[in-house]
């Protein structure tokens, strides 16, 4: 179900909500990073890979981290400068910034679906976020051979200094220092994703946090979650509120603000840019 409701009467119920909220479960996906900049296609695209674009006619960083490059040499050129900006620059706009602002003096838990970190970069404690699809930040045995990650910042942040003509030098390939196969980026793609223990930690205060709160007057707030993983955030956002009576459920999302009828008196559906709510709502006496 859809909503068309007044929009100045949405962003009260929305900071009403939070305001009377025991504790905030926020479920975030692509587009709260979209909001805050990190888009992939357009002149931040060109800017980036105009060379990679020219190359192989491809219009957008998605496609271009499927590609199959023909040497690793040039894959990694191409993704050292993906994870650069991606995770280890800051965003454009500061939109987690402005979250973290509205909940910090809240008891407050992330469960997100994004990988670039921004979530930490803007403050937010990072034993209250369970990042579920791993991290640009983190290498991985490509078999796997065993259940660990590795931090890149270091050799990522070479392989851009030291990359020519599209290409990293041979000597930087990452390799699993265990097996000695190639190691790949820590993203959930298939059945070779590691969930290390860190996951593992992340996902059970997350399970224990929301079981604490089951019965509490929680604020469920769903950020940019597209159709894509629903399973993971939506549709338990879903069935949590349905199941306890005091609960809130927002969902922010431009072009698919949507909850379903079951909870729709306790819902605030609202199809604008996220950042445009969260500075609405900071307006809100």
């Amino acid at each position: 179900m859809t909503f068309t409701q007044d929009y100045s009467a949405q962003i009260k119920r929305l900071k009403a909500a939070l305001d009377s909220a025991d504790c905030v479960i926020i479920g975030a996906g692509a587009g709260l990073s979209t909001s805050a900049g990190f888009t992939y296609s357009g002149e931040r695209f060109r800017n980036n890979f105009g060379d990679f674009e020219a190359k192989y006619n491809f219009h957008d960083m998605y496609t271009g981290g499927f590609y199959p490059y023909s040497t690793p040499e040039e894959h990694w050129a191409y993704w050292s400068r993906y994870v650069l900006i991606n995770r280890y620059q800051d965003p454009p706009k500061p939109v987690y910034n402005a979250l973290y602002e509205l909940v910090k003096n809240k008891d407050y838990f992330v469960i997100t679906t994004n990988v670039d970190h921004c979530f930490q970069k803007a403050g937010f404690d990072k034993r209250r976020l369970f990042y579920t699809q791993g991290d640009y930040g983190l290498f991985q045995c490509s078999a796997p051979c065993h259940n660990k990650t590795y931090d890149n910042e270091e050799i990522v942040r070479r392989m851009v200094d030291e990359q020519r003509d599209m290409k990293i030098p041979t000597a930087l390939l990452p390799r699993c220092p265990v097996c000695g196969k190639p190691m790949t980026m820590n993203l959930r793609a298939d059945d070779k994703f590691v969930q290390d223990d860190g996951w593992d930690e992340a996902c059970e205060r997350y399970e224990q946090f929301v079981h604490k709160h089951k019965d509490s007057r929680v604020f469920y707030l769903e950020l940019g979650v597209g159709g894509n993983t629903p399973v993971i955030i939506k549709y338990p956002f879903w069935r949590l509120t349905s199941q306890n009576p005091k609960a809130i459920y927002a969902c922010i999302n431009y072009g698919e603000a949507m909850c379903p009828p079951q909870i729709e008196s306790r819902s605030i559906c609202i199809n604008d840019d996220i950042g445009n709510v969260l500075s609405e709502i900071e307006k809100v006496i």
